[in-house]
């Protein structure tokens, strides 16, 4: 569960929202830096095979959602949700989760999953390459918390849930041994 690593450094391709764009799509392109999301504070990163997917729309990001409170009570300044998607998937699952508190990052070429060493084939599913599902704990761009779903590798049969679902690592903040 501990682990001390650095984050990798990546370019994120992002789009923001830009008021002074007019029509249906006022967004625009805004690079984001691995430093702009881990530096200066501790966060909860977690990621997953897939936006719009049953596991990560109906538990996974909800529950981070509901739960953003308690984790800002037990010493989490953000949390940020990653997939293997791009911006415009990723804004587009945002708005759908209706979400207020969770930050999404779009790893659209795979890049900082890869790096991070849980880059998967899901051929299986039609979905090519994607993230196994993990989250961690980092404070300032250093992991300190480390919670990998089971089953590691390419085309796995199941999606294990539970090791980094937001109650269990909650717990493991409130724990006297973690804080």
């Amino acid at each position: 569960m501990t682990m001390e690593k650095q984050v990798p450094i990546v370019t994120f391709r992002t789009r923001v929202r830009d008021e002074s764009i007019s029509g249906p799509n006022p967004y625009r392109w805004e690079d984001k830096t691995t430093d702009d999301y881990f530096s200066g504070k501790r966060v909860i990163l977690f990621s997953l095979p897939g936006a719009f997917t049953p596991i990560c729309s109906t538990f996974q990001l909800p529950d981070f959602e509901s739960l953003y409170v308690e984790f800002k009570k037990n010493g989490i300044d953000d949390i940020y949700c990653l997939s293997v998607n791009d911006a415009f998937v990723m804004n587009a699952w945002g708005k759908s989760q209706g979400l207020k508190n969770v930050k999404l990052i779009p790893d659209g070429s795979g890049e900082f999953t890869r790096k991070m060493g849980m880059l998967v084939a899901k051929d299986n599913l039609g979905f090519g390459l994607r993230s196994w599902r993990y989250a961690a704990v980092i404070n300032n761009g250093v992991v300190e918390g480390w919670f990998e779903e089971e089953g590691f590798g390419d085309n796995c049969a199941t999606d294990p849930y539970g090791v980094s679902s937001p109650q269990n690592i909650l717990k493991c903040l409130k724990a006297p041994a973690f804080a």
